[in-house]
């Protein structure tokens, strides 16, 4: 997209080396995959979408508008202008249209009803439904996620003082312990790569982005995770690559402990895939509409 100077060369193709290295070592996708990509507007995602197109996979792009405001307006506007200059269908699925309102009313009117969830809780749990379904009905059997290094790290540590290692093995460059029909893999070829240096690709290039934190997150776990590792950075500045390095040495054993033998549930009001009777999306649903 722009004119880059050697040394701007030279970080860029170091950065789309080691994407192509993630995507070969762990069998991520080939070019015969039917490839979904999930896009915010942010730095991460729109990283994902020019690397992916520069390295020649044919894929298409998908996003949730979960209507912040301004900074799910603004948002969506760069998507769209940058997924139309680099020829990337992009399938748009609206938060009120399938459930009916916005995420911030979503959480006001649970809080209201003492159901105290975390907007990133809510979004999350509704943005991975979706995700799944749509990727799901739009023929999909790759969807790709633009998390990078500090996003898996600040994971791996929130779940660790939550003592929840069942989640952990879930993650990883491949994510999941299940394989089934009713899930769509999904893979993330920015595992390895920190989110400042995504940051500088993206300027350097001068993608039409949005930079800052999402302004519901401000009283999120990830957030105090964040500022907790940057604290640690200081003295060991390669605390994110050495928490992935130590997780992944014991993913293997997570995955065989954590493995669940039973077939995945259908939810009884969606019938959309769930570890439980009724998933946690129509659960959310449900306390927000009744009393």
């Amino acid at each position: 997209m722009q004119k880059l100077t050697k040394t701007e060369l030279k970080f860029t193709n170091k950065i789309e080396k080691k994407i192509k290295k993630t995507i070969d070592k762990y069998i991520l996708f080939n070019k015969k995959d039917k490839i979904l990509v999930a896009a915010s507007g942010g730095k991460d995602s729109t990283v994902m979408l020019y690397v992916l197109k520069k390295l020649g996979y044919d894929f298409e792009a998908i996003t949730i508008n979960s209507f912040i405001g301004n900074y799910s307006k603004q948002s969506l506007e760069n998507l769209v202008s940058f997924c139309e200059e680099m020829d990337i269908k992009l399938h748009h699925i609206s938060l009120r249209d399938e459930f009916g309102y916005s995420l911030c009313y979503i959480r006001s009117i649970l809080k209201s009803k003492g159901i105290n969830l975390k907007s990133c809780t809510i979004c999350g749990v509704l943005r991975r439904y979706l995700l799944n379904k749509y990727s799901r009905k739009l023929g999909a059997n790759k969807l790709v996620l633009g998390h990078n290094l500090d996003d898996e790290a600040q994971v791996f540590m929130m779940n660790l003082l939550r003592g929840d290692f069942s989640v952990s093995a879930r993650l990883g460059p491949i994510t999941g312990v299940v394989q089934s029909e009713k899930f769509v893999q999904r893979v993330k070829p920015l595992y390895f790569i920190r989110e400042t240096d995504i940051e500088k690709y993206s300027k350097i290039q001068k993608f039409p982005v949005k930079y800052g934190e999402c302004p519901c997150s401000y009283d999120s776990l990830r957030r105090s995770m964040k500022e907790v590792l940057s604290s640690l950075e200081i003295i060991n500045p390669q605390v994110r690559e050495n928490i992935i390095d130590s997780f992944l040495r014991i993913l293997p054993v997570l995955k065989k402990v954590y493995k669940i033998e039973k077939d995945i549930e259908t939810c009884k009001k969606c019938g959309e895939p769930t570890s439980q009777n009724i998933c946690k999306t129509c659960q959310i649903i449900y306390n927000l509409k009744n009393d």
